[in-house]
């Protein structure tokens, strides 16, 4: 049986190792999956030291619903390396924004297999691209929880964020937060710290950034967060990525004067932070 273990972090979707590096900065340790074979290799090579002391294990390889398969297909993206997926509407989507993908193949890895070996998480980042729901889900094998979870919301479907929502509370997360990534990079670790060690630390470009009761603004109740994530599709539907807003060559310059007044990106896109009920309140 997988067991809580309190200074453990999961890295789904590790890319370059940007929050990599910050939850290993913190003191923790952590277990990194990623499926690009190329991101992979330099990730091995930034924190060669971290691996050597096993501080880090890298899980090469796509989080798949089969079991009972050893590879599966990855659309690789070498334009926008975020946006590498298994999922094939994904890959059809970064076509239709001029992003075309390489085809190739990678292991399959069980997400659930990986918990029982390493333990149950205080807190893992799920943003792999079109399977952050299986992920999610797998937690619900497991008796214990992960204290704190977050996920790459739907773009979308309101619909999509409400089952993203029903899932978290089912597995017994009753608060949360809508934090708006595209405020993340260069922002400092908080001090005095919340979570793990004390560090002098700025997030780096394509940073989820702090966790658990580090991330910015107060936990919010199931109804204020759906109220908020009202207001959050509001924006994609008017600014979102197949909108006039973005199509359009006049709109588009309109769009980017609002983001330059605005200081921030327009509507950007948000990570869900949960925190689970066992958790003491603070």
């Amino acid at each position: 049986m997988a067991s809580k273990q309190s200074d453990l972090i999961y890295d789904l979707g590790m890319h370059q190792g940007e929050d990599t590096r910050f939850y290993l900065a913190k003191g923790f340790r952590v277990v990194a999956f990623e499926a690009d074979p190329d991101l992979v290799a330099q990730c091995e090579e930034r924190f060669a030291a971290e691996l050597s002391t096993g501080q880090l294990i890298i899980e090469a390889g796509a989080i798949v619903a089969d079991k009972s398969v050893d590879t599966v297909t990855f659309y690789k993206n070498p334009n926008v390396t975020v946006w590498g997926t298994i999922d094939p509407d994904w890959k059809d989507r970064n076509s239709r924004m001029g992003w075309e993908s390489e085809e190739i193949t990678v292991p399959a890895v069980n997400f659930g297999a990986c918990i029982e070996k390493y333990g149950v998480p205080y807190y893992v980042k799920i943003d792999i691209e079109g399977a952050d729901m299986l992920s999610l889900k797998t937690l619900g094998d497991f008796a214990e929880r992960p204290d704190y979870v977050s996920i790459e919301s739907s773009k979308i479907s309101a619909d999509d964020v409400a089952e993203e929502l029903d899932v978290l509370q089912n597995l017994g997360y009753t608060s949360f937060k809508a934090v708006q990534q595209g405020t993340i990079p260069g922002r400092p670790a908080m001090r005095p710290a919340r979570e793990g060690s004390d560090i002098d630390y700025i997030m780096e470009r394509d940073s989820s950034g702090p966790f658990g009761d580090e991330t910015p603004g107060g936990w919010r109740t199931r109804a204020q967060i759906d109220r908020d994530y009202r207001w959050i599709m509001l924006g994609y539907r008017v600014f979102g990525n197949d909108t006039f807003m973005r199509r359009n060559r006049f709109a588009r310059k309109l769009w980017r004067l609002l983001q330059r007044l605005f200081k921030r990106p327009i509507p950007g896109w948000y990570d869900t932070h949960a925190r689970h009920s066992s958790v003491t309140s603070t």
